[in-house]
């Protein structure tokens, strides 16, 4: 199971995480949220922050915490061309942080986009993982 990290803009989140994993004897698999939309509904980490994060993230300390890869959600619009352009503003960044801090680590290998409205646009620009739900199970009724 992949774990997500919402608006993580310091360690806490990880401690918590390296916790159970400790408590489970596993290490667990991250993805860190990018913002990447125009929309005030989305959250993430931007670039200076996702930086931080990583420069600050210590392996040893958080032994049971494996960073995999970035996620992202593209602005909820009709404009294929906007949610492209996020999508591979998000490859970027990936492939950024691959050089500069993962750079020998297989593991680190996940771009998370794409949902249910957008997911073949993901696909085309290279995600490995998309989250389609509405798809399989139908909208949800709040």
């Amino acid at each position: 199971m992949k774990f997500i990290s919402q608006r993580v803009k310091d360690l806490k989140p990880g401690e918590i995480i390296n916790k159970e994993g400790l408590k489970n004897s596993r290490v667990i698999d991250v993805l860190l949220q990018i913002y990447i939309a125009e929309e005030e509904t989305k959250f993430g980490l931007n670039r200076d922050e996702l930086d931080d994060l990583l420069l600050s993230f210590d392996l040893k300390v958080f032994s049971n915490v494996r960073i995999i890869g970035l996620m992202g959600m593209a602005t909820f619009t009709e404009d294929d061309k906007k949610i492209r352009s996020e999508f591979r503003g998000l490859v970027s960044t990936f492939n950024q942080v691959k050089g500069s801090f993962f750079r020998n680590m297989d593991y680190f290998s996940e771009i998370s986009m794409g949902m249910s409205n957008d997911y073949k646009i993901a696909i085309e620009e290279g995600s490995t993982i998309i989250r389609i739900g509405n798809l399989i199970f139908g909208e949800r009724n709040y």
